[in-house]
Protein backbone atom coordinates (compact mmCIF):
# COMPACT_ATOMS: atom_id res chain seq x y z
CA UNK A 1 0.00 0.00 0.00
CA UNK A 2 2.79 2.46 0.98
CA UNK A 3 4.18 2.23 -2.74
CA UNK A 4 0.77 4.03 -3.35
CA UNK A 5 1.19 6.87 -1.18
CA UNK A 6 2.69 9.48 -3.27
CA UNK A 7 0.66 12.57 -2.42
CA UNK A 8 1.85 14.78 -0.05
CA UNK A 9 0.52 17.30 1.86
CA UNK A 10 1.71 20.19 -0.53
CA UNK A 11 -0.07 17.92 -3.17
CA UNK A 12 -3.22 17.70 -1.38
CA UNK A 13 -3.65 21.37 -0.51
CA UNK A 14 -3.35 22.36 -4.45
CA UNK A 15 -6.32 19.71 -4.83
CA UNK A 16 -7.99 21.27 -2.47
CA UNK A 17 -7.59 24.71 -3.50
CA UNK A 18 -8.32 23.49 -7.18
CA UNK A 19 -11.68 21.78 -6.61
CA UNK A 20 -12.78 24.24 -4.23
CA UNK A 21 -12.05 27.08 -6.98
CA UNK A 22 -13.98 24.68 -9.62
CA UNK A 23 -16.98 24.41 -6.60
CA UNK A 24 -16.83 28.56 -5.94
CA UNK A 25 -16.24 29.13 -10.16
CA UNK A 26 -19.94 27.31 -10.37
CA UNK A 27 -21.45 29.00 -8.02
CA UNK A 28 -20.80 32.35 -8.32
CA UNK A 29 -20.85 32.64 -12.08
CA UNK A 30 -22.87 29.43 -13.15
CA UNK A 31 -25.56 29.84 -11.19
CA UNK A 32 -28.45 30.42 -14.23
CA UNK A 33 -26.66 28.49 -16.47
CA UNK A 34 -27.79 24.91 -18.51
CA UNK A 35 -24.98 24.08 -20.32
CA UNK A 36 -25.59 20.10 -20.98
CA UNK A 37 -22.14 18.39 -20.61
CA UNK A 38 -23.65 14.47 -20.99
CA UNK A 39 -26.94 12.63 -20.69
CA UNK A 40 -27.70 9.04 -18.89
CA UNK A 41 -30.16 6.81 -17.64
CA UNK A 42 -31.95 9.59 -19.57
CA UNK A 43 -30.88 12.35 -17.20
CA UNK A 44 -28.87 15.18 -18.51
CA UNK A 45 -25.94 16.09 -15.81
CA UNK A 46 -25.33 19.90 -16.34
CA UNK A 47 -22.03 21.79 -16.31
CA UNK A 48 -23.12 23.68 -12.87
CA UNK A 49 -23.65 20.55 -11.62
CA UNK A 50 -20.69 18.76 -12.13
CA UNK A 51 -18.54 21.18 -11.24
CA UNK A 52 -20.11 21.23 -8.00
CA UNK A 53 -19.95 17.71 -7.48
CA UNK A 54 -16.19 18.21 -8.14
CA UNK A 55 -16.37 20.88 -5.63
CA UNK A 56 -17.37 18.68 -2.71
CA UNK A 57 -13.76 17.11 -2.59
CA UNK A 58 -12.31 19.88 -0.94
CA UNK A 59 -13.64 20.25 2.20
CA UNK A 60 -13.16 16.80 3.68
CA UNK A 61 -9.36 17.27 2.54
CA UNK A 62 -9.34 20.51 4.03
CA UNK A 63 -10.33 19.34 7.38
CA UNK A 64 -7.94 15.90 6.87
CA UNK A 65 -4.72 18.30 6.70
CA UNK A 66 -6.28 20.74 9.79
CA UNK A 67 -6.02 17.49 11.52
CA UNK A 68 -2.89 16.81 10.28
CA UNK A 69 -1.27 20.13 11.08
CA UNK A 70 -2.63 19.90 14.65
CA UNK A 71 -0.84 16.58 15.10
CA UNK A 72 2.25 17.77 13.89
CA UNK A 73 1.90 21.92 15.11
CA UNK A 74 4.74 23.18 17.61
CA UNK A 75 2.21 26.41 18.42
CA UNK A 76 -1.60 25.09 18.26
CA UNK A 77 -2.18 28.86 19.87
CA UNK A 78 -0.18 30.18 16.51
CA UNK A 79 -1.89 27.88 13.99
CA UNK A 80 -5.79 29.09 16.12
CA UNK A 81 -4.26 32.62 15.42
CA UNK A 82 -3.67 32.39 12.08
CA UNK A 83 -6.61 30.53 10.79
CA UNK A 84 -8.86 33.40 12.92
CA UNK A 85 -6.73 36.42 11.15
CA UNK A 86 -7.73 34.81 7.64
CA UNK A 87 -11.08 33.90 8.97
CA UNK A 88 -11.67 38.16 9.87
CA UNK A 89 -9.94 38.67 6.33
CA UNK A 90 -12.19 36.56 4.67
CA UNK A 91 -15.33 37.61 5.61
CA UNK A 92 -16.01 40.70 3.18
CA UNK A 93 -14.60 38.76 0.28
CA UNK A 94 -17.34 36.01 1.34
CA UNK A 95 -19.90 38.43 1.88
CA UNK A 96 -19.14 39.99 -1.78
CA UNK A 97 -19.01 36.38 -3.46
CA UNK A 98 -22.24 35.52 -2.20
CA UNK A 99 -24.33 38.99 -2.40
CA UNK A 100 -22.20 41.27 -4.17
CA UNK A 101 -22.26 42.87 -1.08
CA UNK A 102 -19.99 44.48 1.92
CA UNK A 103 -22.27 42.55 4.90
CA UNK A 104 -24.04 39.78 4.64
CA UNK A 105 -25.62 38.76 8.31
CA UNK A 106 -25.92 35.08 9.32
CA UNK A 107 -23.46 33.55 7.57
CA UNK A 108 -19.83 33.25 7.49
CA UNK A 109 -17.25 31.74 6.03
CA UNK A 110 -15.26 27.74 6.52
CA UNK A 111 -12.40 29.33 8.06
CA UNK A 112 -14.03 29.75 10.82
CA UNK A 113 -15.62 26.50 11.21
CA UNK A 114 -11.99 25.04 10.80
CA UNK A 115 -11.27 27.38 13.54
CA UNK A 116 -13.77 25.72 15.67
CA UNK A 117 -13.13 23.05 14.88
CA UNK A 118 -9.40 23.15 15.52
CA UNK A 119 -10.62 24.08 19.27
CA UNK A 120 -12.71 21.22 19.38
CA UNK A 121 -10.30 18.68 18.78
CA UNK A 122 -7.48 20.70 20.85
CA UNK A 123 -10.28 20.43 23.53
CA UNK A 124 -10.64 16.61 23.02
CA UNK A 125 -6.76 16.16 23.52
CA UNK A 126 -5.83 18.79 26.38
CA UNK A 127 -9.13 19.46 27.82
CA UNK A 128 -8.94 17.89 31.46
CA UNK A 129 -12.32 15.85 32.84
CA UNK A 130 -15.45 14.32 31.34
CA UNK A 131 -17.39 17.27 32.55
CA UNK A 132 -14.85 20.24 31.14
CA UNK A 133 -14.59 18.47 28.22
CA UNK A 134 -17.90 18.33 27.32
CA UNK A 135 -18.79 21.70 28.46
CA UNK A 136 -16.38 23.52 26.25
CA UNK A 137 -17.01 21.30 23.48
CA UNK A 138 -21.04 22.24 24.03
CA UNK A 139 -20.08 25.90 24.22
CA UNK A 140 -17.60 25.87 20.49
CA UNK A 141 -21.02 23.55 18.93
CA UNK A 142 -22.68 26.85 20.35
CA UNK A 143 -20.41 29.07 18.86
CA UNK A 144 -20.94 27.30 15.45
CA UNK A 145 -24.67 27.16 15.28
CA UNK A 146 -24.88 30.88 16.35
CA UNK A 147 -22.07 32.10 13.65
CA UNK A 148 -23.57 30.07 11.17
CA UNK A 149 -20.18 29.10 9.75
CA UNK A 150 -20.30 27.19 5.97
CA UNK A 151 -21.08 23.68 6.75
CA UNK A 152 -22.04 24.43 9.75
CA UNK A 153 -22.55 21.91 12.76
CA UNK A 154 -22.11 19.78 10.86
CA UNK A 155 -18.77 21.02 9.80
CA UNK A 156 -17.53 21.07 13.39
CA UNK A 157 -18.60 17.49 14.29
CA UNK A 158 -16.61 16.04 10.99
CA UNK A 159 -13.49 17.59 11.94
CA UNK A 160 -14.03 15.45 15.52
CA UNK A 161 -14.82 12.70 13.91
CA UNK A 162 -11.73 12.83 11.47
CA UNK A 163 -9.68 13.45 14.20
CA UNK A 164 -11.32 10.69 16.43
CA UNK A 165 -10.61 8.04 13.77
CA UNK A 166 -7.24 9.60 12.49
CA UNK A 167 -5.66 6.05 12.77
CA UNK A 168 -8.20 4.39 11.11
CA UNK A 169 -8.19 4.62 7.32
CA UNK A 170 -10.88 2.63 6.00
CA UNK A 171 -13.39 3.20 9.00
CA UNK A 172 -12.51 6.98 8.48
CA UNK A 173 -13.61 7.05 4.81
CA UNK A 174 -16.76 5.36 5.29
CA UNK A 175 -18.10 7.22 8.30
CA UNK A 176 -16.66 10.10 6.62
CA UNK A 177 -18.53 9.86 3.94
CA UNK A 178 -22.04 9.44 4.99
CA UNK A 179 -21.21 12.06 7.70
CA UNK A 180 -21.60 15.07 5.37
CA UNK A 181 -25.07 15.87 3.04
CA UNK A 182 -23.37 14.00 -0.56
CA UNK A 183 -21.79 10.85 0.74
CA UNK A 184 -20.88 9.97 -2.79
CA UNK A 185 -19.14 12.67 -3.96
CA UNK A 186 -17.53 13.83 -0.33
CA UNK A 187 -16.50 10.10 -0.25
CA UNK A 188 -14.79 10.73 -3.07
CA UNK A 189 -12.14 13.13 -1.25
CA UNK A 190 -10.63 9.89 0.67
CA UNK A 191 -8.80 8.83 -2.51
CA UNK A 192 -6.47 11.09 -2.89
CA UNK A 193 -6.58 11.27 1.17
CA UNK A 194 -5.71 7.61 1.32
CA UNK A 195 -2.61 8.15 -0.62
CA UNK A 196 -1.07 10.74 2.07
CA UNK A 197 2.49 9.51 2.35
CA UNK A 198 2.64 11.87 5.54
CA UNK A 199 5.46 14.36 3.95
CA UNK A 200 4.39 18.16 4.08
CA UNK A 201 5.92 18.70 0.67
CA UNK A 202 6.81 22.07 -0.78
CA UNK A 203 4.03 24.33 0.96
CA UNK A 204 5.90 24.51 4.62
CA UNK A 205 6.81 27.50 6.31
CA UNK A 206 7.33 30.94 5.12
CA UNK A 207 5.69 32.87 2.43
CA UNK A 208 4.60 29.46 1.02
CA UNK A 209 2.16 28.46 3.27
CA UNK A 210 0.28 32.13 4.38
CA UNK A 211 0.62 32.26 0.30
CA UNK A 212 -1.73 29.44 0.51
CA UNK A 213 -3.85 30.76 3.00
CA UNK A 214 -4.06 33.90 0.89
CA UNK A 215 -5.40 32.32 -1.93
CA UNK A 216 -8.77 31.67 -0.11
CA UNK A 217 -9.46 35.78 0.16
CA UNK A 218 -8.51 36.34 -3.32
CA UNK A 219 -10.51 33.78 -5.15
CA UNK A 220 -13.45 34.67 -3.70
CA UNK A 221 -12.31 38.75 -4.65
CA UNK A 222 -11.28 37.61 -8.47
CA UNK A 223 -14.60 35.68 -8.42
CA UNK A 224 -16.76 38.53 -7.09
CA UNK A 225 -15.12 40.79 -9.83
CA UNK A 226 -15.69 38.87 -12.55
CA UNK A 227 -19.66 38.28 -11.89
CA UNK A 228 -20.07 41.94 -11.16
CA UNK A 229 -18.33 43.30 -14.29
CA UNK A 230 -19.94 40.57 -16.44
CA UNK A 231 -23.29 39.58 -15.01
CA UNK A 232 -24.05 41.31 -11.93
CA UNK A 233 -25.60 40.34 -8.16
Amino acid sequence: MKRFQVLDGSLLKLIALITMLVDHTASVLLRDDYTAVFSYAGRTVYLYELMRRVGRISFPIFVFLLVEGFLHTRNIKRYAGTLLVFALLSEIPWNLEHTGRLWMPGSQNVLFTLLLGLLGIWVLRDAQGPWKKAGLLLGLLLASMVLRADYGTTGFGFILLMYLLRDQQLPRAVVGSCFLDSPLRSGLAFLPISLYNGKRGFIGKGWLKYLFYLAYPAHMLILFWIRKTTIGY
